[in-house]
């Protein structure tokens, strides 16, 4: 029998278009060359527009889809998506204080690419107190550091993006990428922290377009990276690099954003000529 791949266990909510979600994050582990493991922790009504609608799974039915594998294969990787509840946030808090020696890479979904609102201030309040400290990486885009570092006692707190990121290490996290997809410079500016400082800081083209599913191929690229011992800076690295050639080559199916194309690299000229801009 040939060796086991790399196993990378996802918690997610499902998307019916596959462009984020749940769907979204499968494909990029499995091209990234890993194996992935899926816990749905939400439900949604969605197209490429945005989400209508968010279905919470029970999170004992959270925990017991994971407990299971978890018995069964071992896990080179955790990656956290859209997590449904603060009850379903506290049982994958209880899980994953049960595997320190893992890297846990946090996505924390805030909202839709069109605003719908994923996550209400106990949740966030529950992520800052109880998965952010156990994170290897946390990978907000510009909007959802601002959000998560808000200073609640303070009304008229709006901190720099290096700010957010030394409040968010203060948290907890052990690395921070903060994406500037959000900001309004010409170039996309991605900057990863550590307590030590900005380890790096990467600028991309900024693409034409709009697109769903940009966070969750980031995020599941740098985890299945990390499933496979890449050291996290150049793992970050490469995870962009990933996510912008699949960006680059997306595609809109229906009357909202374009979709990643996150096997990019298996297409020949002639399917990269169909899916150009």
């Amino acid at each position: 029998m040939s060796e086991t791949l790399p196993l990378v266990m996802t918690f997610a909510a499902t998307d019916p278009s596959s462009g984020a979600g749940l769907q979204a994050d499968l494909l990029t582990i499995a091209s990234m060359g890993c194996h992935p493991l899926s816990v749905v922790t939400a439900v949604t009504v969605q197209d490429t527009s945005g989400v209508d609608d968010v279905l919470p799974i029970d999170p004992d039915w959270v925990a017991d889809q994971a407990r299971a594998i978890l018995e069964d294969v071992p896990v080179a990787a955790f990656k956290l998506g859209l997590l449904g509840s603060v009850e379903n946030i506290a049982v994958i808090a209880e899980i994953m204080a049960d595997y320190p020696d893992i890297p846990l890479v946090l996505d924390p979904v805030l909202a839709s690419g069109r605003g719908d609102e994923l996550a209400n201030e106990d949740m966030l309040d529950a992520m800052r107190e109880l998965l952010i400290p156990q994170c290897t990486i946390l990978t907000p885009n510009s909007m959802e550091a601002r959000h998560l570092a808000l200073n609640d006692a303070d009304e008229q707190d709006d901190p720099a993006l290096d700010e957010c990121a030394r409040r968010l290490l203060g948290m907890g996290a052990e690395y921070v990428l903060i994406t500037g997809t959000h900001e309004q410079s010409p170039k996309v500016i991605n900057t990863l922290y550590a307590d030590r400082g900005v380890l790096r800081r990467d600028e991309w083209a900024r693409l034409p377009g709009i697109y769903h599913g940009s966070g969750c191929t980031l995020a599941s690229a740098i985890a299945a990276l990390l499933a496979q011992n890449v050291d996290l800076p150049e793992a970050v690295r490469e995870a962009q690099e990933y996510t912008w050639q699949s960006l680059n080559a997306g595609f809109r199916p229906g009357m909202g954003q374009h979709i990643p194309d996150r096997l990019f690299w298996a297409r020949g000229p002639e399917d990269e000529s169909k899916n150009s801009h």
